[in-house]
C-alpha cells in the first residue's frame, strides 16, 4: 500500500479505529506524541510488549523528510525528543516497578510470549553481564519490555542500570529515526516500499544480538579446542 492509499484511508479513520500494531496508523493519529507514549508503554509497562517500537521509530524518521507524500509530516527534532523521552522514562519506570513488585508482576500474566521474553531477558543478564545485556535488549522485541523490570527484580544496581539504559536507549531511538530520515532523503518514492523496508529494519535491529551470540559461540569453540 502506498502513501496516497494510506492518506485516503486515514480520512475515514476515527480515533477508535487506530491500529496499535501499525506504525503508520499510530503516527497518523497521534504524531510525535504517539512515539513517546508507545515507547514508554513498550519499555516500561509489561502490557506494552506487543507494540511496534522498531517500525514506529523508522517510519517516524521517514515522515520527517521534507516533501514526503505521507498522510502526515512530522518534525525531526520533535520526534527525536519524543522518542528519547519515551524510551528512557519507560525503561526507568519498568526498573522501578520491578524493584518494588519483583517477579509477582510477571506471575500475574498468562501470556506465553511474555514469559518467554522474561526467560530470555534473565539469560541475557546472566550470560553477558548487566551493561551489555541492558544495551542489547533494546534491539530485541518483547525482551526490551521485560528486561527492565527483571533488572529491578534481580537488584541490578540503580546507577549501573540507569547509565546503560540511557546509552542503549539513545543508540536505539536516535539510530532508527535517523536511519529512516536518511533513507527517505536519499531514495525517491521510498514510501512505495515501506512494508518490506520496515520488515528489514526489524531484522537488522536484531543484528547486535546475533553478532554477540556468534562471537560468544566462536569464543567457546576456540576455548574448547585449546584444551
Amino acid at each position: 500500500m502506498t502513501w496516497p492509499d494510506l492518506a485516503a484511508a486515514s480520512q475515514v479513520l476515527s480515533p477508535q479505529a487506530v491500529n496499535l500494531l501499525d506504525a503508520g496508523s499510530l503516527l497518523s493519529a497521534f504524531g510525535a506524541l504517539g512515539v513517546a507514549v508507545v515507547l514508554f508503554a513498550e519499555t516500561g509497562l509489561l502490557v506494552g510488549f506487543f507494540l511496534p517500537g522498531d517500525s514506529l521509530l523508522f517510519t517516524a524518521g521517514l515522515l520527517c523528510v521534507p516533501g514526503n507524500h505521507g498522510p502526515v509530516h512530522l518534525s525531526l527534532p520533535q520526534v527525536l525528543c519524543a522518542a528519547v523521552a519515551g524510551a528512557l522514562l519507560g525503561a526507568q519506570t519498568g526498573y522501578l516497578l520491578g524493584r518494588r513488585g519483583g517477579r509477582s508482576l510477571l506471575a500475574r500474566s498468562r501470556n506465553r510470549k511474555l514469559h518467554e521474553g522474561a526467560a530470555k531477558a534473565e539469560e541475557l543478564l546472566d550470560r553477558y553481564g548487566h551493561a551489555k545485556a541492558i544495551v542489547l535488549a533494546r534491539f530485541v522485541p518483547i525482551v526490551r519490555t521485560v528486561l527492565n523490570p527483571m533488572a529491578g527484580a534481580l537488584n541490578v544496581q540503580a546507577r549501573v542500570f540507569t547509565l546503560w539504559q540511557v546509552i542503549g536507549g539513545l543508540v536505539w531511538t536516535v539510530g532508527l529515526v535517523l536511519a529512516g530520515y536518511a533513507l527517505g532523503s536519499s531514495v525517491p518514492n521510498v514510501d512505495r516500499y515501506l512494508l518490506p523496508i520496515v520488515a528489514l529494519v526489524v531484522l537488522v535491529s536484531l543484528a547486535p544480538l546475533a553478532v554477540e551470540v556468534i562471537r560468544r559461540r566462536g569464543s567457546r569453540t576456540s576455548n574448547g579446542s585449546s584444551h
